[in-house]
Parts: C-alpha cells; sequence; structure tokens
C-alpha cells in the first residue's frame, strides 16, 4: 500500500513515526484476514457479507486490539492479528442487523444492504458473518470463545433494553448509559481484551485494557451524540434529528429533558415516542441547542475520561499506553 509519512496512513497519532507505522503495518494484516475471510463460500453470499467491508471504515477496534498486545511478549501475533478480525467482523454484522432495524438506507456512504437487497438478505449476511467470527474463534481457543459469548449476550442485552425502552419507575439518563454501555462499549472492551490475552498481557493488564475500552466506548457514543446534533450535515454526513424520528432520546437530549425549565417541560410534553413530523423535529432540535443538555453531556464525557485515564495509570509508562491516550484524544478532538 502506498504511503508517505506513518501517521498520515493511519490518520490518527499514535506517538513516533516507528509505532504508528508498525501498528499501520498490522492494520494491513488485518484488512488482508478480513477480507480473506468474507471471500469464503458461495457467491452469492460473499458479495454481500463483504459489502459493507469494502465501504470501509475506521477500523477503529482493531487497532485497539493490536494497540492492547504491546503489553505483552506475542504483540502483533497472527493470533492478535485473528483476534482483531474477529472483533471487526462482529461489529460488522451488528451493522447489518442495526440497519434492518433502523430502516437505514445509507451506511459508510454506501447503501445499506437492507436498501441494496431487503431486510431478509441483509439480516442474513450478518448471520453469515458471526459463523466467518465464530470459525476464526475456534482457532484461537475456548478462553476467547466464552469471552465472546459474553460479549455476545451483552451486545443483545443493550438492543434489547433499547428496544424495549426505560421504564416509568427507571432513571432514563442512567438507563441509557447502561444501553450504550452494552451496544458500544463492551465490544471496544474486548477488543482491548483479546489484543492483550493473546499478545500475552498479564491478567492485572487485560483487565485494565477491558476496563479502559469500556470508558473509551462511553465517551465516543457520547461525542457522537453531542456531533449528531450539533454538527454541520455537510461535515458529519448525518442528519440530525435521525434519533429522534427512532424514538432514540440520546443523552444530551435526555440531559435537556431533565431541566426546569419551559423548553424543558415542552421536550417532555412532545418526546413520548418517535418524531415523526420536520416541524417538530426541528422544535425539538432547536429547543435541545437552546438548553444545558450539551454542557451536561460534555460534564459526563470529562467523568468517564477520568475513568478511563485512572485505567491507564495502572499500566505501563511507554508508546503503547501514549497511543492509548492518543485514541481518547481522537474521540474528543471530533467534537470539534
Amino acid at each position: 500500500m502506498a504511503s508517505t509519512n506513518s501517521g498520515e496512513r493511519t490518520g490518527l497519532d499514535l506517538g513516533s513515526a516507528e509505532f504508528t507505522g508498525m501498528i499501520q503495518d498490522g492494520m494491513e494484516r488485518v484488512e488482508a484476514e478480513l477480507r480473506s475471510s468474507l471471500s469464503v463460500g458461495e457467491s452469492f453470499l460473499t458479495d454481500k457479507v463483504s459489502h459493507l467491508a469494502k465501504a470501509g471504515g475506521k477500523r477503529f477496534r482493531p487497532m485497539f486490539a493490536l494497540i492492547a498486545s504491546q503489553y505483552g511478549d506475542r504483540a502483533m501475533s497472527d493470533d492478535v492479528i485473528s483476534g482483531a478480525v474477529v472483533v471487526e467482523l462482529t461489529h460488522l454484522a451488528t451493522l447489518y442487523h442495526d440497519d434492518v432495524m433502523d430502516e437505514a438506507d445509507r451506511r459508510r456512504g454506501a447503501e445499506s444492504a437492507n436498501a441494496r437487497w431487503d431486510n431478509s438478505v441483509a439480516i442474513l449476511a450478518g448471520d453469515y458473518i458471526f459463523a466467518v467470527a465464530s470459525r476464526l474463534m475456534a482457532d484461537l481457543g475456548t478462553d476467547t470463545v466464552r469471552h465472546f459469548a459474553d460479549t455476545f449476550g451483552e451486545l443483545v442485552t443493550g438492543q434489547m433494553r433499547e428496544t424495549i425502552g426505560c421504564g416509568p419507575d427507571e432513571d432514563p439518563v442512567e438507563y441509557y448509559m447502561k444501553v450504550i454501555q452494552e451496544k458500544t462499549g463492551v465490544l471496544i472492551a474486548s477488543a482491548g481484551f483479546l489484543g492483550a490475552l493473546h499478545g500475552g498481557a498479564t491478567e492485572a493488564q487485560r483487565g485494565a485494557l477491558f476496563r479502559f475500552g469500556r470508558h473509551l466506548g462511553q465517551v465516543f457514543q457520547i461525542v457522537d451524540d453531542i456531533i449528531d446534533i450539533w454538527s454541520d450535515p455537510e461535515e458529519s454526513g448525518k442528519t440530525p434529528g435521525t434519533d429522534l424520528r427512532e424514538g432514540v432520546f440520546t443523552l444530551p437530549v435526555l440531559r435537556a429533558m431533565q431541566e426546569d425549565t419551559e423548553g424543558g417541560a415542552r421536550l417532555r410534553e412532545v418526546l413520548t415516542g418517535p418524531v415523526t413530523e420536520d416541524a417538530v423535529v426541528d422544535e425539538v432540535l432547536g429547543l435541545v441547542r437552546a438548553s444545558g443538555g450539551r454542557d451536561a453531556a460534555l460534564q459526563d464525557v470529562a467523568r468517564y475520561r477520568t475513568l478511563a485515564e485512572d485505567e491507564l495509570a495502572t499500566l505501563p509508562a511507554g508508546e503503547a499506553t501514549e497511543a492509548l491516550r492518543g485514541l481518547m484524544n481522537y474521540a474528543l478532538a471530533r467534537l470539534g
């Protein structure tokens, strides 16, 4: 793959040019194994299961796995690469299923699988990708299989929790925090754990990296929530209010709804389910933008960042730990 300098190759500042280049070399191995694993099978399957992989993506989770492997004596081993691919395959499979549930038309700048084919094909493609991931896991051993069974169970729990919705006796913010930890945080955490496990890190280091990943996942999702409401659609590629139309109220919205103001009261009145009228979506976005919802959400980001830093403080100082700080800074830099 042609490149200029290693920092440009990853798009992230991971420290020295040598370290960044090493991680990028590993990412190219991940990409090759990812594409290869999705090319096995009948042609009517492989073109569909490869659809989103070919559309690209940040590959953030595999990168975290490769960095986490640096704490052991088997860093960047073949098993580390396979573990990183398992995480990315699982992420891809959930995207196919999410797009069906959300009735999405686009994903990563391309047609979603359900829009290009239909819901049944998209669901089956996601299922097949789980099968591909399972095949790789079988070669990585029972510890990986057991860990991923727990991870996948938590992913489904989070999706089910979001689908059912918060009950009248539950705190909506706490409920939402559980949802994003289960839907987003656990798979990022799993990337850190598997990279560390197959890299040969200690049990204590594996635990710290798993917890760091959970907190990093919370930061990423809350930052996404803020971007969805306050960013310029032409820059972000996202249409403000999409979550509102689906009846999903993200953290800034929930924080705005808690305010003892006229705006908060109006939001509590309107937001009882999916918002379908364009005029009401615009009104809600205006009320949220005028509220303290963004500042309150940023306080939550700061809290999770502190928790993540506490985990990093238990890890050996060095390039890997600084690179993990770079991942956190990347998440925060998206706010502009």
